[in-house]
């Protein structure tokens, strides 16, 4: 499974911005998602999961009623959706995959490339 991140950039406080994972290979309905995202000086974070069925079940407390995570099984791409973006927000966003959240949230089985999002105050 190869996953690619897409839509980063640079954005004002409050706004809003979708970043995209494209995941290569036949499996990837099987696997549980999610994004982290490192910040500068800090230690890569678990912000979000989503299962093979599409259930959200961990948010990061900081993400809570901001961000939401969507998959398209048939389109094999993982969303993630962030609204009201703070200047906190500011990292490096990576998707990954695991066979379980367990796996996904300790060790990957895959990571994607980051893409970077600034928020400006």
């Amino acid at each position: 499974v190869q996953l690619q991140a897409s839509g980063g950039g640079l954005v004002e406080a409050g706004a809003s911005l979708r970043l995209s994972c494209k995941t290569s290979g036949r499996a990837f309905s099987m696997y549980d998602m999610g994004w982290f995202r490192q910040a500068p000086g800090k230690e890569r974070e678990f912000v979000i999961h989503i299962s093979p069925s599409g259930v959200s079940s961990y948010y990061a407390d900081s993400v809570k009623g901001r961000f939401t995570i969507s998959r398209d099984n048939v389109k094999n791409v993982v969303y993630l959706q962030m609204n009201n973006l703070k200047p906190e927000d500011t990292a490096v966003y990576y998707c990954a995959a695991g066979a379980t959240i367990v796996q996904l949230s300790s060790h990957p089985n895959y990571w994607g490339q980051g893409t970077l999002v600034t928020v400006s105050s």
